[in-house]
């Protein structure tokens, strides 16, 4: 099948899309999730290997840190994080998906793979040990938003909820397998090579993903709309052949959802922020608010979680990680099991609910706490049920704000809202620390329960006044390309009215 042709100067009439959009799931997709899905849980590996082993870094025969500079490593890399999205962010609207993809992963595993070359103490070493952190850093932050592109670019819209949600959901697994890694490394080998061999676990699995994805081809959605129509047709006859490959009858392309082209130049984080707050300023907000509120939440919960299992309810430190395997747990599960209602029931609905829905969970828990009838594995429980929705809506958070801007600026949007989300979650840890203080004053607590249940709750209502129908659309038609000669395919329209200013 050929890409037909435009018969206006300048422009190119593409069905790239909707071949894209037609295909039945075959093995070609499944490879894709594994290929790329992994970044979420090497993020989650990261960031599980590095809390359980900070306690064995401040002691004489492994690094010697004090406790602020074993603070300062998660920091770092959050730090990291949030820099590499904006970087690689932008150069994955420039360059391609898979160059970055590519690139991102390299980045990480460097990083990852010095950290545990750090042989010394001193001041020298922790400076070396704080850059590998923060290099790490950089490379998974840009895997966020150059992979979160390249998935709903090559899924077909039908599924793309489902994939999406269930892909951000294994950074639990992520979290379970550094959990569970360490756990047994730091027990059964000597402290000095056990937190080692720890954060050399992520670089080991994303050395084999690395060649695993070699073979995976471009977007040829950003290709086309970048000018590239050969590399276009030969990526989408790529994709083609191997779901045919896979036992699968190719359907008819619907010959109507052709969509004109004008390919232009790249446009900058400036000219994006015109593009989200003139032409999209209520999906700048419903995005906003989903990634703040989930960031919030997450942060606060998680990086005191071992603290309150501590301090108020006496859990030795020796046997706390068996709970975090359960909150871990829960938090898989709930994305695994209801992502498939976001394409069914809908989006809007779905979102809306799941932060409503733990929302009130947590205020509910929150007042079973400060009445103090929960114990240590009931509290474990209770927040295994209201994360079983909260993880569901946060994966769900990252897919919106992937899917409801035009694609030329959809890394960097998708980089520019979690780096947002990241410098608010971190508030969460530092305000609830506090609130915890010596675990003599509950209801302090109680009331840091209560706000994260509100900041829930508030995301939840922005979704259902400004939650976009999204599901089984082609993303085309969600937002029409800043390049559409005629604000894409016949008879639709951008979000909220506005001509694109790329467009003439």
């Amino acid at each position: 099948m050929t890409t037909p042709r435009s018969t206006t100067p300048g422009t190119v009439r593409s069905l790239i899309p909707a071949r894209i959009d037609r295909l039945p799931w075959s093995a070609f997709h499944t490879r894709i999730v594994i290929a790329l899905g992994v970044a979420w849980i090497l993020d989650g590996l990261e960031i599980t290997v590095a809390s359980s082993v900070g306690a064995i870094l401040n002691k004489p025969e492994t690094l010697n840190l004090s406790s602020t500079e074993v603070g300062l490593i998660a920091t770092v890399y959050l730090i990291g994080e949030v820099i590499g999205a904006l970087v690689f962010g932008r150069m994955s609207d420039r360059l391609g998906r898979r160059n970055l993809f590519m690139i991102t992963l390299t980045v990480y595993l460097v990083g990852s793979g010095l950290t545990a070359l750090t042989l010394g103490t001193g001041t020298g070493w922790v400076i070396f040990l704080y850059l590998t952190r923060f290099i790490a850093g950089t490379g998974i932050g840009g895997e966020y938003a150059a992979i979160n592109s390249a998935i709903d670019e090559l899924i077909p819209a039908r599924y793309r909820g489902r994939v999406d949600i269930a892909v951000n959901g294994t950074y639990w697994a992520g979290a379970l397998l550094g959990t569970l890694g360490t756990f047994i490394l730091l027990n059964v080998l000597s402290p000095s090579v056990g937190w080692r061999i720890g954060f050399l676990l992520g670089p080991v699995l994303g050395l084999v993903i690395l060649l695993v994805r070699r073979h995976l081809p471009e977007s040829p959605r950003w290709q086309i709309m970048n000018g590239r129509e050969q590399a276009a047709e030969e990526s989408i006859s790529y994709i083609e052949h191997e779901v045919e490959q896979s036992g699968k009858t190719l359907p008819p392309v619907d010959e109507s959802k052709a969509i004109d082209l004008r390919p232009a130049d790249q446009i900058g984080y400036l000219a994006l922020t015109r593009v989200l707050f003139r032409e999209y300023p209520s999906r700048a907000v419903l995005g906003a608010a989903l990634m703040v509120s989930q960031s919030f939440l997450y942060n606060a919960i998680f990086f005191t979680y071992t603290l309150v299992l501590g301090k108020f309810y006496g859990v030795p430190s020796t046997s706390t990680p068996l709970y975090l395997i359960a909150f871990a747990v829960g938090n898989l599960i709930g994305p695994l099991t209801i992502g498939h209602f976001f394409d069914t029931i809908g989006r809007k609905a779905m979102i809306a609910g799941t932060y409503l829905v733990s929302g009130i969970l947590l205020a509910i828990s929150a007042w079973l706490f400060y009445a103090g009838v929960l114990t240590a594995m009931t509290q474990t429980i209770s927040w295994c049920v209201v994360f079983f929705f909260a993880s569901s809506g946060a994966s769900a958070a990252y897919l919106t704000v992937s899917e409801i801007f035009p694609l030329e600026v959809r890394a960097k949007a998708i980089a520019v809202f979690f780096a947002i989300a990241q410098c608010f979650g971190a508030l969460g840890p530092v305000i609830y620390g506090a609130l915890i203080g010596d675990g003599t004053q509950p209801f302090r607590l109680f009331l840091g329960y209560l706000l994260g249940a509100a900041v829930m709750i508030a995301g939840g209502l922005v979704a259902v006044v400004y939650g976009v129908a999204a599901e089984g659309r082609s993303l085309e038609d969600i937002a029409a390309p800043l390049s559409a000669a005629t604000g894409g395919r016949a008879g639709s329209t951008r979000a909220e009215g506005a001509a694109s200013p790329l467009s003439t």
